[in-house]
């Protein structure tokens, strides 16, 4: 495993839990948790975990993102936040 490679994967995942956590707008959080996803798939992969890392990439940043983002464009904004 190469350490600083490792390091700044571990880094922006963080920095993509926390944007994700305190952003108001959904779009934007669903947008943020693919980023992490796909962050999340380099260090499995990193790790050497393919198997986790295949089903990180195609479950979660693939088709979670896309039936988030589909179920976001079907609500209605209530207010003007």
């Amino acid at each position: 495993m190469i350490l600083p490679f490792d390091l700044i994967l571990v880094l922006f995942v963080y920095i993509c839990a926390v944007a994700a956590l305190t952003t108001r707008d959904l779009l934007s959080a669903v947008m943020i948790l693919g980023a992490y996803s796909y962050f999340m798939c380099l260090l499995w992969t990193e790790m050497a975990a393919v198997d986790v890392a295949f089903t990180e990439a195609s479950v979660s940043a693939g088709i979670g993102t896309i039936l988030c983002i589909g179920a976001i464009s079907k609500t209605k904004r209530r207010s003007n936040d």
